[in-house]
């Protein structure tokens, strides 16, 4: 197949839904491995750029903002794209040996793995989630399907920004995501912003990679008043996912600050 007059040589497909279908793929010029990610026009988004009189799919403007400036290896690269008739193409950063968090948590650990990792995991995480707001990208959807892992490293790369929007200063009314991150203050007053949003879906992550489940509506209780805690875990972690899952955003830690906290520089052995 041809993108933009470069040749690549499509292997196996190791991605399908409603966002479209993602095949590994070869450049032939150099022999570099990439992920090519085909999907409908009629299905996406589309955001209007200064200087162009087409808008172009929001995923697509979305992963150049978050790649633009000093490279973040923790956020997966768009190296190339190209509209075509009825769909388009992105040409994406395949990492050797990454699967998604997910798949990673099952077939290495059986679901749970040690505090170690997951600082590891969340701390990595936690910068990409902050280099995208920096840069003007709400990614809406981080979780553990959306998280790939080099299982050797632990690196990490957030990936697919299709339910993505551009960070704005004022409220949100719509949520494009994962209904289980959903943020409490759209479910009761039908707005977010962009931040605490984020926030509160860290903290949904963070759970997650602690206890293997989501939060049920008492653990929510005990989350908000800062009385919850879980016997594998140290208490600077509890304390850590009682903070980003505050029910009030205005109490909720602020994004920039989660990187700072004391659980981040402590280590369990």
């Amino acid at each position: 197949i041809e993108i933009n007059s470069i040749e690549y040589k499509i292997d196996l497909k190791i991605g399908n839904g409603g966002f479209g279908s993602i095949f590994k793929a070869v450049r032939l010029s150099d022999g570099k491995k990439v992920a090519l990610k085909f999907a409908d026009r009629s299905d996406s988004d589309y955001i209007s750029v200064e200087g162009h009189s087409e808008p172009f799919p929001s995923e697509v403007i979305l992963q150049i903002l978050a790649n633009r400036g000093p490279k973040v290896p923790q956020i997966l690269e768009l190296l190339d794209w190209e509209m075509k008739s009825d769909h388009y193409i992105m040409v994406l950063e395949c990492p050797p040996f990454s699967e998604n968090l997910s798949d990673f948590l099952h077939l290495y650990y059986g679901g749970s793995i040690s505090e170690d990792i997951i600082r590891v995991i969340m701390k990595q995480t936690t910068l990409a989630a902050v280099t995208c707001c920096e840069r003007g990208v709400l990614h809406r959807d981080i979780k553990l399907d959306n998280l790939l892992i080099n299982p050797y490293t632990f690196s990490i790369k957030l990936i697919d920004f299709g339910c993505g929007e551009l960070l704005k200063s004022s409220p949100y009314s719509e949520y494009a995501g994962t209904r289980q991150f959903i943020p409490p203050e759209f479910k009761e007053n039908g707005e977010y912003y962009g931040k605490p949003a984020t926030v509160w879906s860290l903290g949904i992550l963070l759970f997650c990679l602690v206890t293997g489940e989501f939060p049920s509506t008492r653990d929510l209780e005990r989350l908000d008043d800062n009385s919850w805690t879980y016997h594998s875990s140290s208490a600077e972690c509890c304390k850590l996912v009682c903070a980003l899952l505050q029910r009030d955003p205005e109490r909720r830690c602020e994004l920039e600050d989660i990187s700072g906290h004391a659980w981040f520089n402590s280590s369990i052995h």
